[in-house]
């Protein structure tokens, strides 16, 4: 019997060591994954806390902020595949995992709505000037604050970077709203703007240049990770409002933060930031700026559906299917992997 138990794969659910999310008792993953495997809860940051046990997983279910890097991955001793329980893969060294022939997957459809909402509700927080108008009410004030910036949606032009999933979810409530909605992402066909009823911009900036509002919903990429710094928000409106939902990096926070303290943004707000969290007072102060802790996916149903599916997407692999739904580097990998 023990040798039968022994005989089972190792799922490990890894979590960041700052600041874990998961259950330490796994749940939901071990409902995903039944009798089939071990499901074992393990807490990751340095290189030095990957040891032991977890290196000899045979499937890894990586959480949020926790990073694999190259070094991590190659003292894998038969890790069968890598799942990030959430969207973004920029945590993972995706071309090590690739030549160690693991394939490395993601959950990409979890928190569309989720993290499209928080995207509109941070827009309109903006737009409507809701906390400093919140903040003035509880001082016992009663007036208006920050009149020139409450402009009616209709006559405001909305941009959003990147019509991914989240991105044209963001763009259709956006339209639905009244808002004058334009995109730019330089990937998706031709005629997507038509069906969609949206104003595409050729260049980014194009759209830098010309929007009210701007919401970021790309992923990133060394192509987008610093896509915002001082020469494009220089080159926005001085009233202009922006929004990040997606990734940290894509915005320079230093230039943000300088730009927003200098009075040459109307706002911004962030459910991500450049090196998470806050790491001062300082920043903490910084004005016409509103942070929520990068929970943009959360939702009591989201949260179930990524870890239920991240899981089953092991258990998969682990079973000896090897679809290449949701696999990001399935193309890569060796020909007999693909079979």
């Amino acid at each position: 019997m023990d040798k039968l138990v022994m005989s089972k794969p190792l799922v490990a659910v890894v979590d960041w060591k700052p600041e874990p999310r998961g259950d330490k008792k796994c749940r939901v993953e071990k409902e995903a994954i039944g009798d089939t495997a071990h499901v074992k809860y393990f807490l990751c940051d340095k290189e030095e806390d990957w040891k032991g046990q977890v290196l000899k997983a045979d499937a890894i279910l990586l959480w949020h902020n926790t990073r694999m890097p190259q070094e991590v991955i190659n003292k894998l001793e038969d890790c069968k595949c890598i799942v990030r329980n959430g969207t973004g893969f920029d945590t993972v060294d995706v071309a090590a995992a690739t030549c160690r022939d693991i394939p490395v997957y993601n959950v990409p459809d979890y928190g569309t709505d989720e993290v499209a909402d928080q995207s509109i509700a941070l827009a309109l927080a903006l737009c409507r000037q809701i906390i400093p108008n919140h903040e003035h009410c509880k001082d016992l004030g009663w007036d208006v604050q920050n009149k020139s910036k409450i402009r009616r949606f209709k006559d405001m032009y909305f941009g959003v970077i990147g019509l991914g999933r989240i991105g044209t979810s963001v763009a259709l409530k956006a339209k639905a709203l009244g808002f004058n909605v334009c995109f730019y992402d330089p990937y998706i066909p031709d005629g997507t703007d038509k069906s969609l009823s949206l104003k595409r911009c050729e260049k980014l900036n194009d759209l830098i240049d010309n929007m009210d509002v701007i919401s970021i919903n790309c992923p990133l990429t060394d192509e987008t990770h610093h896509m915002i710094t001082h020469k494009q928000i220089n080159r926005m409106r001085s009233n202009a409002f922006i929004v990040n939902t997606a990734r940290g990096p894509i915005i320079k926070k230093d230039d943000l933060f300088r730009a927003l303290k200098k009075g040459k943004l109307g706002g911004a707000a962030l459910d991500v930031i450049e090196n998470e969290p806050l790491k001062t007072a300082e920043e903490g102060e910084t004005p016409n700026l509103i942070v929520t802790p990068h929970c943009g996916f959360y939702s009591v149903e989201s949260f179930r559906e990524m870890k239920f599916k991240a899981a089953s997407t092991a258990y998969g692999v682990l079973m000896g299917f090897t679809s290449p739904k949701n696999c990001i580097n399935y193309k890569m990998l060796p020909r007999h992997f693909r079979k």
